[in-house]
């Protein structure tokens, strides 16, 4: 685990029951995962921009909710002034990485497209990958005037200075898709997904795909933060009810297609029987595929592939056979966000973690049907 003291989201076995969530005021809408975003990996966020904010009113429907609610009374020990979400009100908007991402293209979207429903003055900042300039950047949207701030965090773990420098400017954070800090004390909640649940799901898509027989690569994320983190874990441990399937190389690409296919090529060549690859995140799935090709194998007969996010791409080479299964990571929080910033400034409160419903494309007719009803981004 990273060094976050926040709350770990439910694993799949686990959950907290809809009702809590739905009492708080956060399930938006019954309609999950309906924007029909076209980007694929290594496009332009055009296409993902222009689906998310023409589908604005459609966005994920939240699955659960743990922890005690926070508000703007109990948030970090001393009172944070009330604000009304709304014409007037100044957000700041932290992303972590380049839009070029279709996840992250999808997810600035939703979060402007929001905004804009919600009549705020938007700040925005893109970090691209470098969480020192993160902590550059929100600090410099609390000196623009920003009142919260919606953060999708870079690195888990190396926030703390803008964290520090928000709370002592009693300006509260919303964190989005990774954790940061603590609950109700420097941040107010966690949006996202059940990343363990995610990696479980994973697990299991790789035994079927390869009758529980397997030699393992594992792409990782980002050293440093949550994702990554549980994403690895939670594959390692459900991968102990297969014990035909051994994991034979583990290495960081970096959540990136380039990296991916630079550490995927180096793999086969050091571990030639590879016969399966578990990528932590769409875009090093790509990468892998590349490699995989080059090394003369064919991705999905040679090497069956598993990976999380949900990018239309992705969906595609699922329906095609190139890749075994997709799990979706649902990046349309701008409805969740902005709702979790009014419930805050009310009696209602945030609960610490707030997980949202992801599709899961295990089978290529499941990924033909989402992708015939625009349900990818």
């Amino acid at each position: 685990m990273s060094a976050t003291t926040h709350p770990r989201p439910g694993t799949r076995t686990a959950r907290v029951a809809l009702a809590a969530l739905c009492t708080a005021g956060l399930a938006l809408t019954a309609a999950a995962c309906t924007n029909s975003g076209t980007a694929s990996g290594g496009s332009s966020s055009t296409g993902a921009a222009a689906a998310a904010g023409a589908n604005a009113q459609q966005t994920a429907a939240a699955t659960g909710a743990a922890g005690p609610a926070c508000t703007y009374q109990s948030y970090g020990g001393s009172g944070v002034p009330k604000l009304t979400i709304g014409a007037g009100t100044k957000i700041g908007f932290s992303q972590s990485e380049s839009t070029t991402n279709p996840f992250r293209a999808t997810e600035t979207a939703s979060i402007v497209a929001e905004a804009k429903k919600v009549g705020v003055t938007l700040l925005q900042a893109n970090a691209n990958a470098d969480v020192n300039a993160q902590n550059s950047q929100i600090e410099s949207l609390i000196a623009q005037g920003a009142q919260a701030l919606i953060v999708a965090p870079e690195n888990s773990d190396g926030l703390a200075p803008a964290l520090a420098e928000a709370k002592a400017k009693k300006i509260p954070v919303l964190t989005i898709d990774r954790t940061a800090g603590t609950a109700c004390q420097n941040v107010i909640s966690f949006i996202g997904s059940d990343f363990t649940g995610q990696a479980e799901a994973a697990a299991d898509d790789l035994a079927k795909a390869t009758g529980q027989k397997a030699k393992i690569a594992i792409l990782t994320g980002t050293p440093g933060n949550n994702v990554a983190v549980d994403r690895t874990n939670g594959f390692r441990n459900e991968l102990k009810k297969y014990p035909g399937m051994s994991v034979v190389a583990q290495q960081t690409g970096q959540f990136a297609e380039t990296t991916g296919q630079q550490v995927m090529a180096q793999l086969l060549q050091a571990h030639p029987d590879i016969t399966a690859v578990y990528a932590e995140n769409d875009e090093m799935a790509l990468g892998a595929i590349q490699a995989v090709k080059a090394a003369g194998k064919t991705p999905g007969k040679d090497v069956k592939i598993v990976s999380i996010d949900g990018i239309q791409q992705c969906v595609e080479d699922v329906s095609s056979g190139v890749m075994a299964a997709d799990i979706e990571t649902n990046p349309r929080f701008g409805p969740l966000a902005f709702q979790s910033l009014k419930n805050f400034y009310s009696s209602t409160g945030v609960p610490a973690n707030v997980i949202i419903k992801d599709q899961h494309f295990d089978d290529s007719g499941l990924a033909k049907q989402a992708l015939a009803s625009g349900n990818v981004y």
